[in-house]
C-alpha cells in the first residue's frame, strides 16, 4: 500500500471566539496517494476553500495534523513551509493566473528563475506537447482560448515536479466541453506521472474520471 502524499488527520478549523465562533471544518480526514486524481465536491460555503488553504499550508488548523510525505507541516519553521509550498505543491486556480506580459514559455522560465536554476527546455517541451500546447509556446495569454490558458496553468503547476497539485475550481470559467477536456487531462497527468492531484469543484458532472470523491457539507467531510 502506498504512503499518502498528503494527509489531513482530524482537522478542525474555527474562526472567531466564544459565541461568535464559526466552525468551517469539523474533524476532517483526507488522504491522496501517488497517481490518484481525487475530487472534493460540495456547495459554496461548505468548507472547500478552508480545506484547500490548510492543505496548502497557507493557514493552520485549530486542531489536527497536516502531513506531507509523512512530515507534519506544523513542526516546520515558516521558512521551511514557504519552501514546501514552492517545491512540493502546484496550484491551479479558477482563473489561470498567468502573467499577461509573459509568453507561455516565459511563464515556465520564471519558475526556473525563482528556483535559481537553468531553464529546463526539454521538460517544458514535453509538458507542452502532452497538453497539446506546442503550437502556442510563444503566444501571450490574451492570444489563447480559456481552455488553452487553463492547460498552460496545468503545465506550470506540473513543471516544478511537485508532490501534489491542488486545483481550485479549475473549470469555473470554461464551457462544458473545455471543462471536460481540462479534467480529462488532469486525470491523465495524475495516472501517467504518478502525481497526486486534488480538484475542488461544485460541478458533479466533472467527477467521472476521479479515483476517489470526498464531499464537504457544512464543514463535515465524508468519503463517497
Amino acid at each position: 500500500m502506498s504512503t499518502p502524499v498528503l494527509a489531513l488527520q482530524h482537522i478542525t478549523k474555527q474562526f472567531g471566539h466564544g459565541h461568535t465562533a464559526v466552525t468551517a471544518l469539523t474533524d476532517a480526514n483526507f488522504e491522496v496517494l501517488p497517481g490518484q486524481f481525487v475530487a472534493i465536491i460540495g456547495p459554496s460555503g461548505s468548507g472547500k476553500s478552508t480545506f484547500l488553504t490548510i492543505a496548502a499550508g497557507l493557514q493552520t488548523p485549530t486542531s489536527g495534523q497536516v502531513l506531507l510525505n509523512g512530515t507534519e507541516l506544523a513542526a516546520q519553521s515558516e521558512k521551511a513551509r514557504l519552501a514546501y509550498r514552492f517545491n512540493e505543491i502546484g496550484f491551479i486556480l479558477q482563473s489561470s493566473n498567468l502573467i499577461p506580459f509573459l509568453t507561455v514559455t516565459e511563464q515556465l522560465k520564471l519558475v526556473d528563475k525563482m528556483a535559481k536554476r537553468r531553464f529546463q527546455a526539454e521538460r517544458a517541451q514535453q509538458l507542452l506537447s502532452e497538453l497539446a500546447l506546442s503550437e502556442v509556446a510563444t503566444a501571450y495569454p490574451n492570444e489563447l482560448s480559456g481552455g488553452e490558458r487553463q492547460r498552460v496553468a496545468i503545465v506550470r503547476a506540473l513543471y516544478n515536479d511537485p508532490s501534489v497539485i491542488l486545483a481550485d475550481e479549475p473549470t469555473a470559467s470554461l464551457d462544458t466541453p473545455r471543462s471536460i477536456d481540462v479534467v480529462d487531462r488532469l486525470a491523465n497527468e495524475a495516472h501517467q506521472h504518478q502525481k497526486a492531484i486534488v480538484m475542488v469543484t461544485h460541478d458533479q458532472r466533472l467527477i467521472g474520471n476521479c479515483d476517489v470523491v470526498y464531499r464537504i457539507e457544512d464543514g463535515v467531510m465524508t468519503r463517497q
